[in-house]
């Protein structure tokens, strides 16, 4: 009975531990697998959330390329319109034209460059806006004047005769404006030039230089028995001296002594002019612009002389001068503009260009202001003349 009581408990016992067991079995299958399911779902998890992470960078590289392209494109597009707005600003110029004096020849100087550069397209009105300023023969107010042009940023200044031309030069020094000059009768004495015509620096332009020897070949041929040659001019004036000192050089080949007078100012011509017209046989009158301004002055006291006036250039001519070996300053303003068309399309630079002089001279003859003071002129002489005038133009 005992065997059978200790064989039942036995049984007992072992059926008990075999549950138990089965029960943490089960216990540990379901915590792996739960533990399966969270691993796998915060593996989904984090697998969504680095999918998520990456389209947001790449959303957010995607957007910074397109702002990046889209930056270059403006960037583009705004060099585009740069490069544009500067083609068309190459074709339209502002130019400063400072004269000295008024009178003819230099009016014909300025009427031809604006004709030169006309001919090389450049035209007044149309594509070229001009700002034009007249010193009435003060060397102060073409300094101020060239001042002006360079504080409004001017592309080029045009210098008509040489006070004009020295401002002008002075102003630009130092800046990329560059100068233009016209009627300088020797640039090399104005110190715009070197001694080989080559500029000083951002300036070049034409010379008015006088044909002295043909002028004191013509004037002996007129008149066989003069001696002394009278020559007014202005103290100040560079090239007047300059050309002073060329017809001393010459004189005496022809027979002739050249007396020289010296003004300070146009207020001192007409003392100047009284006296000298005493002293000599004729008048030789140069470019000097206070004299060309003054020439009636002359003209008149030289009459009441009954000698000649001779001048320098045709218009000279036509306002009462008997005749001049002298230049065209149409011709040569036209020179000029078509070497500032060439600066101004930046073809070349006015500081590689050496300053040009203009063709040989013509005789111009007018039959008018002979006869005003008794003066008979050969036939032959005068049918060699390129231009003849038989009445004085009013000054």
């Amino acid at each position: 009975m005992k065997k059978k009581m200790l064989a039942a408990i036995l049984a007992a016992s072992m059926m008990a531990m075999t549950i138990t067991g089965c029960g943490d079995n089960r216990k540990t299958a379901d915590d792996a697998g739960e533990a399966q399911s969270t691993e796998a779902a915060s593996s989904e998890e984090a697998a969504s959330t680095e999918a998520g992470e990456a389209t947001e960078e790449a959303t957010e590289e995607s957007s910074d390329a397109a702002e990046e392209a889209e930056a270059e494109t403006s960037e583009d597009a705004a060099e585009t319109e740069d490069e544009e707005a500067t083609e068309e600003s190459k074709d339209e110029y502002v130019i400063g034209i400072s004269q000295f004096a008024e009178h003819g020849s230099l009016d014909n100087c300025r009427e031809g460059f604006l004709q030169g550069l006309a001919n090389e397209g450049i035209v007044e009105g149309e594509n070229l806006t001009v700002h034009f300023q007249n010193a009435q023969a003060d060397t102060g107010t073409a300094s101020q004047i060239s001042d002006a042009f360079v504080a409004d940023g001017v592309d080029l200044i045009c210098g008509i005769a040489t006070p004009s031309a020295m401002s002008a030069y002075n102003s630009a020094l130092g800046t990329t404006v560059p100068v233009i000059y016209s009627a300088v009768s020797d640039p090399v004495a104005a110190e715009l030039a070197k001694e080989d015509g080559t500029p000083v620096g951002n300036i070049t332009g034409t010379s008015d230089a006088l044909a002295v020897t043909e002028q004191l070949d013509m004037i002996r041929k007129m008149l066989p028995d003069a001696k002394k040659i009278g020559i007014l001019y202005t103290t100040s004036e560079t090239n007047s001296e300059s050309t002073i000192a060329q017809y001393k050089e010459h004189a005496e080949e022809y027979g002739f002594e050249i007396v020289d007078s010296g003004i300070n100012t146009l207020a001192d011509l007409d003392m100047a002019a009284a006296d000298l017209v005493t002293k000599v046989d004729c008048i030789n009158n140069l470019t000097d612009n206070t004299v060309v301004s003054g020439l009636q002055t002359v003209l008149s006291y030289a009459k009441e002389q009954k000698i000649p006036v001779f001048g320098s250039e045709v218009e000279q001519v036509k306002v009462g001068c008997v005749a001049a070996m002298g230049l065209d300053y149409v011709k040569l303003g036209i020179q000029t503009g078509e070497m500032a068309a060439k600066v101004l399309k930046g073809e070349s630079e006015a500081s590689e260009m050496p300053f040009e002089v203009i063709s040989e001279p013509s005789l111009y003859v007018n039959t008018k202001a002979a006869e005003e003071i008794g003066m008979t002129l050969d036939d032959s002489f005068v049918s060699g003349a390129a231009e003849v005038y038989d009445n004085i133009a009013a000054n």
